[in-house]
């Protein structure tokens, strides 16, 4: 039974408790009426009251109309900018689909934004300063064109360049949504996919919070606002972290929800209120709610309505009927929205069909968004959400206004370009509206004059990535990692440890300390990190309010406000999100960090490729640890952990240099030279590195090797040139050790002598080969060149075989580079599953025994030996020949 349906037992006494109420608001405020409410609800609770509470409140705006705050600015100059900005980005996509039907764009989503975007950039979004690196934005995608417009105005973009709306190949064009790789001047975040923004303001919000806390960098005076639609929080990824926002009350934070009712094909919740859910679900995180429901036009309606019945009907209507009420005209509204109820009808029989009609939501009033940005930017203790009412297509007329087809609007007919141009008063005549001009006040306007000078209050413009070189780090050579490419004997341990080992190393440098950024999950443990806990501490806003039950032992859990791990508890994504914050902080702080981000490889690229996409958009620079890499690795998991194509993921971004090492040495070389690359040079690239939790002895450093290290391969251990038979085996991670043991029994059984190479990278193999490929096609005429892997391989002996622990499509990629040589590859195609490292890579076929196999079945397709003795070694080694395809079990 619902509140509303309880019976009234007592008419009296619930007036005297309302009027109670009611002189209490009147004479002491708004703040004692909630601290008496909650008193009265604990009271109840105590008691024993079943007291259902919801997380919800009217369906009014927030603040109320008399503690609105002053307007600052000129309301007559605002709206006319917005009117031209309105315009042009209308423009730009309408012009841009007269030209190619393949270009187009979005007109509505900004067309209901605008106002939201236009409040914030005159009066709240803060510049870059000399002491304060500004505001960061995350803009949803599909409101580009009203952000080019905008930077049109400012003089930032010409005219030409809007003109090339979607056109970037052979023009200076703008980009479809915002691409920091496209345009490194502008955009500071990529959001598109959908939901990516809200995820990545919140961890960047935190890592404001985090440099603040460590004493790195003065963050308070900053805000990260994050707009996006109210489709887009059905992503998983927009409410994902939500709780995290509140629990470390993070009032630097700022949602701005463009609840305009409509996703791409029809309403968010036509049978429901999605503001009302959206409140629910931030109230309950711990935020600070704020609803911009209806515009100053309503302030009347709702001062008149003594009785509640109008705030009655606008509870009970659902998001489907108000779509209706703004995408039809005054009469319908009159009649099928307030004339649901008599009284509710007769309050607004003094309104003209036509005043009806622009009865208009919150998010289109200067006024009441202005009073929200206000109250949000002085709200402390929590994060602040901003639920805007507005209608998709405002101002697109019947074509584009509330219409389930406006997403998809992109063409405007001559008749409905007049609509807008008169809808929003543009000066454009008649005779060239076909044209669809754009249309900038002149320099010296009282408009562009008003428009700089706000921009120059608040310094400077926005959005606008810092990306100068000027910001280089001073990284340790290569031998500082002596340690790391010695031989350690009987010593044996996995590539995992060897990397804690660095980063202990790294966290203790002179010049690097403070930077580094330990990022984990919740596999610390696991990963043999927790000896990092008591020495540099885990992040926690708090400090530790608590004695942690394992304070007795010498790795206990250590959380601290100036804590440097983040530890971030079992979210993938949200752990992700933090790396990318750190791994771009050289931009949105002007202060490089390095992130070092570990976790189970299985869950990397296949749990977070669109955030690892958007990594490589945005320029991050920092590494990723595949820990347990490759399908056999990791033995008892099974499945759902094992990992065999993570590196072929990698390789799909263009900007993220993977490797996979065996030794520790490998593994020195390659991080030492991604610190070089990332923080010396300043390369706008990331690394993506495998690890294994596997136990073995570690060679010397060969002579020479770091150069092939790097490049993707260098020969590890030479066979005899003398020999008569010989061929080149290729391996890497765990499997380059199954290709020594093949190596030995292949001399010592068979008479084969084998060149063993150490693959750290087929991928810069493959990429490095691609480039010289591509150079000789466009080159016809010149001296071809020739690839690293080519020169590796040309002047050695026999036919080649690659073994790893990966699918077979990533030792695969240097197939059309290595001459005519035949070429043979071993992987972990299929589904992975539980058992000894053994057992797994005898089941994947990539054992020393099948490379022995495979090494015959080679040399016999070259005629070098007979196919009898693939036989007698099939037979040798107890292989079943009709044993399953590991691809199909």
């Amino acid at each position: 039974m619902t509140n509303n349906s309880l019976p009234d037992v007592d008419p009296v006494e619930t007036q005297e408790w309302l009027e109670a109420f009611s002189s209490v608001l009147e004479r002491e405020g708004a703040a004692r009426v909630h601290y008496l409410i909650t008193k009265l609800i604990d009271k109840a609770k105590r008691a024993g009251v079943n007291l259902p509470y919801p997380a919800i409140t009217a369906y009014l705006n927030t603040i109320r109309a008399e503690d609105e705050p002053p307007y600052p600015g000129n309301v007559t100059l605002e709206e006319r900018l917005l009117a031209y900005i309105r315009w042009n980005a209308m423009a730009m996509v309408v012009r841009g689909g007269k030209r190619s039907s393949d270009l187009g764009g979005h007109i509505a989503s900004f067309a209901s934004a605008a106002m939201l975007y236009e409040v914030g950039f005159n009066h709240f979004f803060k510049g870059a300063s000399a002491n304060n690196p500004g505001d960061l934005l995350y803009i949803q995608g599909h409101s580009s064109p009203g952000i080019y417009a905008r930077a049109l105005l400012e003089g930032r973009l010409t005219l030409d360049q809007l003109d090339h709306f979607r056109e970037e190949v052979e023009v200076d064009g703008l980009s479809s949504y915002p691409h920091p790789w496209l345009m490194p001047d502008f955009w500071q975040f990529a959001t598109v996919s959908m939901g990516l923004g809200p995820l990545q303001g919140i961890y960047q919000a935190r890592f404001l919070k985090y440099l603040q806390n460590r004493e790195l960098q003065k963050t308070d005076g900053r805000k990260v606002w994050v707009f996006c639609g109210d489709g887009e929080m059905d992503e998983p990824e927009s409410l994902g972290a939500i709780t995290l926002a509140g629990r470390e009350h993070l009032d630097n934070l700022v949602f701005v929800i463009n609840c305009n009712l409509q996703r791409l094909d029809g309403p968010v919740r036509g049978n429901a209120k999605i503001i009302q859910e959206l409140e629910g679900v931030f109230h309950g995180a711990g935020w600070n709610v704020i609803k911009v429901i209806w515009d100053h036009h309503w302030d009347p309606l709702f001062a008149r309505d003594k009785n509640g019945a109008l705030q009655d009907l606008v509870t009970h209507a659902v998001d489907g009927e108000y779509q209706n009420f703004k995408a039809k005209d005054g009469a319908y509204g009159r009649e099928n929205f307030f004339g649901k109820d008599p009284a509710v009808k007769a309050m607004v029989d003094h309104l003209s069909d036509h005043e009806i009609e622009h009865l208009e939501f919150g998010g289109h009033d200067l006024r009441k968004i202005y009073a929200a940005y206000h109250a949000a930017i002085n709200h402390k203790g929590q994060p602040t959400i901003i639920l805007a009412k507005t209608i998709k297509g405002y101002g697109m007329g019947k074509i584009g206004q509330g219409q389930n087809t406006t997403h998809q609007q992109k063409k405007l007919n001559e008749d409905e370009v007049k609509y807008f141009r008169d809808r929003f008063n543009i000066p454009v005549a008649d005779d060239k509206v076909a044209e669809v001009p754009y249309c900038v006040p002149a320099a010296n306007s009282p408009e562009i004059a008003y428009l700089q000078e706000r921009r120059a209050a608040l310094n400077g413009f926005l959005p606008a990535r810092y990306h100068e070189k000027n910001l280089a780090l001073e990284v340790p050579p290569l031998e500082a990692f002596a340690t790391f490419t010695h031989d350690s004997g009987d010593r044996e341990f996995s590539t995992t440890m060897v990397f804690v080992r660095i980063l202990n190393m790294l966290l203790k440098d002179k010049v690097l300390k403070d930077r580094i950024v330990p990022i984990v999950p919740d596999e610390s443990r696991t990963f043999g990190m927790e000896g990092l806990f008591r020495q540099f501490g885990i992040y926690s806003h708090v400090g530790q309010l608590y004695k942690p039950v394992d304070s007795e032992q010498l790795m206990f859990y250590r959380e601290d406000k100036k804590g440097q791990i983040l530890e971030e508890g079992i979210t993938e994504p949200g752990a992700f999100s933090s790396w990318m914050a750190a791994a771009t902080s050289y931009s949105t702080n002007q202060f490089p960090m390095i992130p070092f981000f570990i976790y189970y490889s299985m869950f990397g690229f296949q749990r977070v490729g669109d955030l690892a996409w958007a990594a490589g958009d945005m320029r991050a620079r920092g590494f990723l640890l595949g820990a347990t890499a490759g399908r056999t690795t990791l033995a008892g998991e099974g499945l759902q952990h094992q990992d065999g194509h993570s590196l072929i993921m990698s390789g799909l971004i263009p900007n993220c240099v993977s490797y996979d090492p065996t030794y520790s040495y490998e593994l020195a070389v390659i991080i030492q030279d991604g610190l070089r690359r990332m923080f010396a040079e300043q390369e706008d690239v990331y690394y993506y590195i495998t690890l294994m939790n596997e136990n073995y002895p570690h060679h010397a450093m060969p002579d020479g090797a770091r150069e092939g290290i790097i490049k993707g391969m260098y020969l590890l251990k030479a066979g005899d040139p003398s020999a008569k038979i010989r061929m080149q085996l290729l391996g890497s991670g765990t499997i380059l050790r199954e290709v020594l043991q093949a190596a030995a029994w292949l001399q010592q059984d068979y008479g084969v002598s084998a060149d063993i190479w150490s693959v750290t990278s087929f991928g810069e193999l493959g990429r490095e080969a691609n480039a010289i490929e591509r150079w000789n096609l466009l080159h016809p005429e010149a001296t071809a060149k020739t690839s690293y892997v080519y020169d590796c391989l040309a002047d050695k002996a026999g036919p080649i075989l690659a073994a790893t622990d990966y699918v077979r499509a990533y030792s695969d990629q240097i197939r059309g580079h290595i001459g005519n040589k035949a070429y043979s590859v071993l992987g972990t195609d299929g589904f992975g599953r539980s058992d000894t490292r053994e057992q797994l890579r005898h089941f994947f076929e990539v054992d020393a025994k099948f490379i022995v196999v495979a090494s015959l079945k080679i040399l016999a397709d070259e005629k070098a030996i007979p196919y009898k003795m693939v036989a007698a070694a099939i037979k040798k080694f107890g292989i079943d020949p009709e044993k399953p395809n590991p691809l199909t079990v």
